[in-house]
């Protein structure tokens, strides 16, 4: 897809400013030069970054209410969804603290050169979250491309606390996870069809409790 249509796209979904899609823009430039060196995303994606990571990063940004502070990314990798979740957030003056959580310190110095350069309020916090022994709290978690469903759950439930909302990105295999997850965990969640991929989903959990063994 053309770059002029990709912007088109996601200008027409997210309905931002021309000054958010400047900052967007600078993202671009700055990803694509760092990605030769970091592999920050799959280079069949280079091209479409756009649609493949920015516009897919931005389907959780209409869900989150006004009166939920704090977000936390898991294994944020180059930024998505957490960074584009905090530029949206920022274009519709939503205050959201926003903190990304990644174990590489290459990838943790990019996104605080980023965040530097967009001028954003971001925290990121360099880290290996799967063996981190200190519970978080935060109202909203968000996860895409991180861990298998399963590690998630898991990890939700050990390891964190006091969330209203858990946003995760699942591809191909969503669906069988979520039914593998069942057996073991009452889920309370809203599955909602992604607007980039006709095979994925991008589950909002409301509730998680572990099912007891009989």
């Amino acid at each position: 897809m053309d770059k002029t249509i990709q912007i088109d796209t996601f200008s027409r979904f997210t309905q931002v400013s021309r000054e958010t899609i400047t900052s967007l823009k600078k993202y671009e430039e700055y990803l694509i030069k760092s990605n030769k060196t970091l592999n920050l995303i799959g280079k069949s994606t280079v091209n479409q970054i756009w649609i493949r990571h920015f516009l897919d990063s931005s389907q959780v940004i209409d869900f989150i209410d006004k009166n939920e502070k704090d977000l936390i990314d898991l294994g944020s990798g180059a930024g998505f969804p957490g960074l584009i979740t905090a530029i949206l957030a920022k274009d519709r003056n939503i205050p959201l603290n926003v903190k990304l959580i990644e174990k590489s310190p290459r990838k943790v110095s990019f996104l605080k050169e980023i965040i530097k350069r967009l001028n954003l309020k971001v925290q990121v916090l360099h880290l290996n979250v799967l063996e981190y022994s200190t519970r978080l709290e935060a109202d909203l978690i968000i996860a895409r491309a991180f861990k298998p469903l399963k590690i998630i759950l898991q990890f939700l439930d050990k390891n964190t606390e006091n969330w209203k909302k858990v946003f995760l990105f699942l591809g191909k295999t969503g669906q069988d996870e979520l039914l593998q997850a069942s057996k073991s965990w009452d889920i309370k969640y809203k599955q909602r069809m992604s607007v980039t991929s006709s095979d994925s989903v991008v589950i909002e959990i409301n509730k998680l409790k572990k099912k007891s063994i009989e």
